[in-house]
């Protein structure tokens, strides 16, 4: 007994330690499909942003018709709700978490499925607000229309969700294709900064309205190595760096400028769903890393979104991190593991998916949200 209880305890002391290398600023692997498509390979995640007027107690100025909404809110309460990447995996997942919470939601993607995506939305919650249109986030013509769209539906943009993303497939860096790596810097930076600006060109405007905009970290942000993403893992490294400019910028100005005073109060924050049982994460993926670290610290879509969306809401800061995966979180899942042997709900001891009676799963074990 003793024996045990001692092996517990190393066990414990081990799972700390590796909540460092797991954490969600170290470790995070291709949660969901984004915005853009590049040879077959499904879309990243990035980023949300969010507004906390109610939380902190700010003016709001709304420009809604008042009336019922889904989810117990009146259309006066509602707040507007953008996000990029929308038609699968957590995108989707953040979408039916705020519409059933009576959010006004606005979707956008490049994939093909967006108008059924949108479609099950609306199955699911009856009377919910909702719009779609196509957007890739490497055009920036794209982002300008889908922005004006965004604008011209909800009135006031209170949450922008930066959620699009790419991760060009696991693979050696020099057997990626330059055109893929071109892709992977397009979509999942140069998107990123396209959307945020367009985003803050509205909710700056916002007078006496506190907005908040969401950019999605990944694999590689606090700067580790990516082995296999090695695109994917540079731009996610400067979303952070991007995120916390535009903070100081917004709260401090640029020196030798005057700083600007803009009728709306805008917050920007990094958001981090972790390891999500998406097509990005599974796609490429070993037996290996699907036991270990999938099998532990992976989660399910609505899971994330059900964690991150109450977060999200109640954001009332700058430049404040969201995350799913906290290292409370992670020392937790790998005692349960390693320390108490708890099987995985998701992979069994060979690897493979398991795959829940009554869903829909594709060739690799990912499973259909609609």
């Amino acid at each position: 007994r003793r024996t045990a209880s001692m092996l517990r305890a190393v066990l414990l002391l081990a799972a700390v330690s590796a909540a460092a290398a797991f954490s969600p600023a170290s470790f995070l692997a291709p949660t969901s499909r984004g915005a853009t498509q590049f040879g077959g390979r499904a879309a990243f995640t990035s980023a949300p942003p969010a507004r906390v007027a109610l939380a902190t107690g700010h003016a709001q100025r709304s420009l809604r018709p008042v009336g019922a909404a889904a989810g117990g809110l009146t259309m006066e309460q509602a707040f507007g709700i953008v996000i990029t990447g929308a038609a699968a995996g957590v995108g989707f997942a953040y979408a039916d978490e705020f519409l059933s919470r009576g959010h006004k939601v606005v979707i956008g993607d490049v994939s093909p499925k967006l108008s059924e995506a949108a479609a099950a939305l609306r199955e699911k919650h009856a009377g919910a607000v909702l719009f779609e249109t196509k957007l890739d986030v490497a055009d920036r013509g794209s982002v300008e229309a889908f922005a004006d769209f965004a604008k011209s539906n909800l009135g006031q943009v209170d949450y922008w969700i930066n959620n699009a993303g790419i991760n060009g497939g696991r693979r050696s860096f020099l057997e990626v294709p330059i055109e893929q790596v071109e892709a992977v810097v397009r979509v999942n930076l140069l998107g990123a900064l396209f959307c945020t600006q367009y985003a803050m060109k509205i909710m700056t405007q916002q007078a006496g309205v506190t907005s908040h905009l969401f950019n999605t970290v990944g694999s590689g942000v606090k700067g580790g190595g990516t082995p296999g993403y090695v695109c994917y893992g540079a731009t996610k490294r400067g979303q952070p760096q991007m995120t916390s400019s535009l903070a100081d910028e917004l709260t401090k100005g640029v020196q030798g400028y005057d700083k600007v005073k803009y009728p709306g109060d805008v917050k920007v924050h990094t958001l981090s769903p972790g390891m999500v049982f998406t097509q990005l994460l599974l796609d490429d993926s070993t037996p290996e890393l699907r036991k270990f670290p999938f099998g532990v610290l992976a989660a399910q879509p609505e899971e994330v979104a059900a964690d991150l969306v109450p977060k999200i809401l109640a954001n009332p800061g700058q430049g404040k991190s969201v995350e799913f995966l906290t290292t409370d979180k992670v020392v937790f899942k790998l005692f349960e593991r390693f320390a108490l042997g708890k099987k995985s709900e998701y992979i069994d001891d060979d690897g493979n998916v398991i795959r829940k009676p009554g869903a829909q799963y594709n060739a690799i074990g990912v499973r259909a949200l609609f």
